[in-house]
């Protein structure tokens, strides 16, 4: 299923749509800290030279330089947590959650996160004057 849902998407390009198995955002924040560390170490980077968009780069997930950040991020199942999912990414993304189970995630619910999330304002963690 996945093979035919790649062929049949491979010509798109307005969408991005990722799936991680057995993915750890926390895995991912520190196997990136860890590279980071051993540049310093080895003298190719100084500590001072260490930002948020070096982090970035590092990362597993960062495999987009278009879009690197979800701007909606829709957790199925009822849960209302990010359950170790891109909590780097995630940081300004818009959060929405269904009691329905992935399996059955289909066009009615997608409409309706969309819907959702067409209704936010987003800030990116500006205040609203």
């Amino acid at each position: 299923m996945a093979n035919e849902a790649q062929e049949k998407t491979k010509a798109n390009s307005r969408l991005e749509f990722n799936i991680a198995i057995s993915y750890s955002g926390r895995r991912d924040i520190t196997q990136a800290c860890q590279k980071i560390a051993w540049k310093v170490q080895h003298g190719s980077l100084d500590s001072a030279d260490i930002t948020e968009s070096l982090i970035e780069q590092e990362l597993e997930t960062n495999c987009s330089t278009e879009f690197p950040c979800p701007d909606l991020l829709i957790r199925t199942s009822g849960e209302q947590r990010l359950s170790n999912f891109l909590l780097w990414q995630s940081a300004y993304s818009e959060l929405f959650f269904t009691k329905t189970l992935w399996p059955d995630f289909g066009e009615p619910q997608y409409i309706e996160a969309l819907c959702s999330f067409q209704e936010r304002e987003r800030r990116f963690g500006q205040r609203i004057v």
